[in-house]
């Protein structure tokens, strides 16, 4: 059950990222796999082996969610793009609770720091910081996505060049680090680089015999530079968490609302009683789902 449910995850995960404006890492962060997400992420090869009933089925199902699953989500946005909005804004909403209760907990109070930290007030205003922080910085990223030109064809695959294989590379790597903080895309990341439309239109590609090679020429550098970004990012996160756990959670809690903000489409675009109906078994539906998810990892800290 449990691996199957890993498996479900990581295709919702995998989905998530080739979605611009859409976090992976949030979708991480709503499933309540952070934390190990982040640690299993290493060049040791004794601790990936240990962590493979955690590693085969999450990065399974991301592998599928990018190569099969990205198709439905591109029919969903274009048929039903506020409902799938509501649906995301429910699954990041009902995430909220878990990561705010681990931003305020005592690590310090036993094995799994179940106990409430004391709120001081040096302590409360360090938090509330961080979590403006972690919201501005998505607000930042908000704005700037507003600038990037989308109407750019998806189906562009350029010949290969050493510049170019060097900005997938650096685009790659970006992307990765960026991915794996909560609520900031590593797909937006490259569409502001230019190279989303030449890598995405390049995956289905690798299936067609006549461009395989030239599609592998040109996604080669992008999957270097994602597992040297996932590498060092995870490691960054990790540290954090263990250093900070608490001041950690807060900038995710911070990228969390933030993200529940930009997602939501707005009342103004429901018209309609079924519509409305639609828009808010979506949001219940992600809710409840990341909500119950989030309390069912029996490995989570």
């Amino acid at each position: 059950m449990e691996l199957l449910r890993l498996f479900l995850v990581g295709i919702v995960v995998g989905i998530a990222n080739v979605i611009p404006g859409v976090s992976g890492g949030t979708m991480v962060v709503v499933f309540n796999l952070y934390d190990r997400f982040v640690n299993v992420i290493t060049v040791n090869v004794k601790k990936l082996w240990a962590s493979r009933k955690f590693i085969i089925p999450l990065f399974g199902g991301m592998a599928m969610g990018v190569l099969i699953f990205s198709k439905l989500i591109q029919v969903l946005y274009s048929n039903f793009p506020v409902q799938t909005n509501f649906a995301f804004c429910g699954l990041i909403i009902g995430s909220m609770p878990l990561i705010f209760r681990n931003s305020v907990k005592d690590y310090n109070a036993g094995d799994n720091g179940t106990c409430r930290r004391k709120l001081t007030p040096a302590f409360v205003i360090s938090v509330v910081l961080c979590i403006l922080a972690g919201f501005a910085l998505i607000m930042y990223f908000s704005i700037l996505e507003g600038t990037v030109d989308k109407s750019v064809e998806a189906s562009i695959m350029p010949q290969p060049t050493i510049p170019l294989a060097i900005k997938i590379f650096i685009a790659g790597i970006l992307g990765a680090v960026v991915m794996i903080v909560p609520g900031i895309s590593g797909s937006l990341i490259m569409l502001i680089m230019g190279v989303y439309t030449i890598v995405f239109s390049s995956i289905p590609e690798l299936f067609n015999p006549a461009h395989t090679v030239h599609a592998l020429m040109l996604l080669l550098p992008n999957g270097v530079g994602v597992l040297i970004g996932l590498l060092g990012g995870a490691k960054l996160i990790s540290f954090l968490l263990k250093k900070i756990p608490n001041h950690t959670y807060a900038v995710i809690f911070g990228l969390l609302c933030g993200s529940a903000v930009v997602i939501f489409p707005g009342l103004k675009e429901i018209s309609g009683v079924v519509f409305a109906l639609a828009c808010i078994l979506c949001i219940v539906g992600g809710f409840f789902l990341s909500y119950l998810s989030s309390k069912f990892d029996p490995e989570a800290k």
